[in-house]
């Protein structure tokens, strides 16, 4: 049985393109407040935090090339996928910040958004 595997940007990530600064990524910091809320509930996911450059190699190794944005959450098999889940190489996943929030309280028991 495989768990959610949610990848995201590390916090406090560089850019090339604006050297010495630093930043967080508007779509991950909500999941990384979510996440920080209730740590118990994070450790019943896979949870990678990658570097900013592309190549997302971890990212093609799990999607493909074509899906390298983050967030996203990749379905495990221990629960039904939703719905809403876009396919690609055989694995089923969402990249869109909000909807990772709504399924984290609803498959993982996270607070839902108000």
């Amino acid at each position: 049985m495989s768990k959610d595997t949610l990848l995201l940007l590390e916090p406090g990530f560089t850019d090339p393109a604006y050297p010495g600064e630093r930043f967080i990524c508007p779509d991950c910091n909500p999941i990384e407040g979510l996440l920080a809320a209730d740590p118990s509930r994070a450790e019943r996911l896979e949870i990678k935090r990658l570097p900013f450059p592309r190549p997302r190699q971890a990212v093609i190794d799990a999607l493909d090339d074509q899906h390298q944005g983050l967030p996203v959450l990749i379905f495990g098999d221990e629960q039904a996928v939703p719905e809403d889940a876009q396919t690609t190489s055989g694995r089923h996943f969402v990249s869109d910040s909000r909807r990772i929030l709504e399924l984290l309280a609803q498959r993982h028991g996270f607070p839902r958004l108000h």
